[in-house]
């Protein structure tokens, strides 16, 4: 281990034995490193990975402290899969049957794959929306259908410059939401028959589009903590003819697993070595915890290798469906893509956003947007330490809405996730995030809603679902 990880897991065990209890303030870096007798950029390091391992929060002008779901009795999961041949991608019709069953708005969410529309600036919005249609010419509805509304490309451009990525605003391309910018980024480089590389467990939508283009999965599998491994996908681009890599770095989707920007930086260096394109799925970007944005793979790509495809869905309008693909290399095909199927997302949406994004306060909504995702994956993660059975495992994302469960083997989570609903609560089970349907024993659950007594009644109903097992 580096230096900053040991100091950091000495910090960690502080914690979970208690001698740090939470809600207490740890050293200061000053101190940390006068009685540790360490550098102070050391310091910095290690609390910025017990950041992102969700044991402590900064607070600003006073420092770092114990957050208070952080001693726990429960551990997180390991890696739980092993490298596996390409497989074909059967998952479609168990992940539409589970779909279909959270549709009642009368089941508690927690399968849900979107925040509570509660938490959006929906009418700041609505307001953005006649603002913005107010200013649009009869003109650019036409011209801008194409390219994407200017002042929206614009305003993203701003944004990924502020993040230390200087991007022409020719290489972005607005797309019907994140998801239509990976189905278009994965049809500019591959054939059918074609190996794809993704994460295990993986985002249940990324095994159909792979299903629906007849495209073989090479599962890579992820660290809850850690992200993909790398050494093991090395040697599965060394051994077989990947044509892409279709990874999140940053919240992975089930797990919640961030790569540090050192390991970014070498999944970067193996894209370059064996000349494979990345789509960077990066929807969860602006719902980090703490401090610190995230580092895309993008802000590493000085050949146009990465296709880094951002939403407005989970972190401001879901309704609106507007995505975008910032597609390097890739980006002219993209947009001759984009022009043969859906030509355009909605101009009027994109004004709003475009708008909204210039003169309604989206920093200060995402602020208070992570501030509430935070209290609630605090409140999930308490509750699941009260009512779910020894053995049980969960992941401690450092940001977004999603918990990763592994339970005691003994329990099939797709007879769980029926059992659940006829209590009038959803889950995610384990199958449908796996081109095998693996992961049989586990989970995914939602802190995306509002916390109420509601919501502690369905942790305690999956409780005791839970011991019949």
């Amino acid at each position: 281990m580096k230096r900053y990880e040991q100091f950091a897991d000495e910090i960690a065990t502080l914690i979970r034995q208690g001698v740090l209890a939470p809600g207490e303030r740890i050293p200061s870096v000053r101190q940390a490193s006068r009685h540790y007798g360490i550098s102070p950029s050391t310091v910095f390091q290690a609390y910025y990975l017990l950041e992102n391992q969700g044991l402590i929060r900064a607070r600003a002008r006073s420092g770092y402290f114990v957050r208070e779901h952080a001693r726990r009795l429960m551990d997180e999961p390991g890696v739980s899969i092993q490298p596996a041949d390409p497989a074909e991608v059967e998952v479609s019709e168990l992940v539409f049957s589970v779909l279909d069953s959270l549709q009642d708005a009368s089941t508690v969410p927690f399968g849900s794959a979107f925040p509570s529309p509660e938490l959006f600036p929906l009418s700041r919005l609505a307001s953005s929306m006649a603002r913005g249609l107010r200013e649009l010419s009869p003109r650019e509805v036409i011209a801008d259908m194409t390219t994407g509304h200017p002042d929206l490309r614009r305003q993203i451009a701003l944004r990924y410059m502020l993040g230390g990525i200087q991007l022409p605003m020719d290489e972005l391309v607005i797309t019907n939401g994140a998801m239509e910018a990976l189905n278009l980024g994965l049809q500019c480089v591959t054939r059918p028959g074609d190996l794809v590389a993704i994460e295990a467990p993986a985002f249940y939508a990324s095994l159909q589009v792979l299903e629906r283009l007849e495209l073989k999965a090479v599962e890579i599998p992820v660290h809850p903590r850690e992200g993909i491994d790398l050494d093991i996908l090395e040697a599965r681009l060394a051994k077989l003819p990947i044509k892409a890599c279709w990874f999140m770095s940053h919240l992975q989707n089930p797990l919640g697993a961030s790569l540090s920007e050192e390991r970014k930086a070498d999944l970067y260096g193996l894209l370059k070595r064996y000349r494979v394109p990345m789509l960077e799925d990066d929807v969860y970007a602006e719902l980090y915890f703490g401090s610190t944005p995230p580092t895309p793979v993008k802000w590493f790509d000085d050949e146009g290798l990465v296709m880094h495809c951002g939403s407005f869905s989970k972190c401001l309008a879901p309704g609106y469906r507007v995505g975008w693909v910032a597609g390097g290399r890739y980006a002219p095909a993209l947009s001759r893509l984009k022009l043969m199927t859906t030509i355009s997302p909605s101009i009027p949406a994109q004004a709003a956003i475009a708008d909204y994004l210039q003169h309604g306060g989206y920093d200060r909504h995402l602020r208070k947007l992570r501030h509430a995702l935070e209290a609630q994956q605090a409140a999930m993660l308490a509750a699941a330490d009260r009512h779910f059975p020894a053995g049980t495992r969960l992941t401690r994302p450092g940001g977004g809405y999603f918990l990763w469960v592994e339970f005691p083997e003994r329990v099939d989570s797709l007879r769980l996730f029926r059992m659940a609903l006829d209590q009038g609560v959803s889950l995610a089970p384990g199958p449908i995030f796996s081109a095998t349907q693996g992961f049989r024993h586990c989970a995914r659950l939602s802190h995306g809603h509002p916390w109420t007594a509601r919501s502690e009644r369905a942790m305690e109903t999956l409780g005791q679902l839970l011991a019949s097992f």
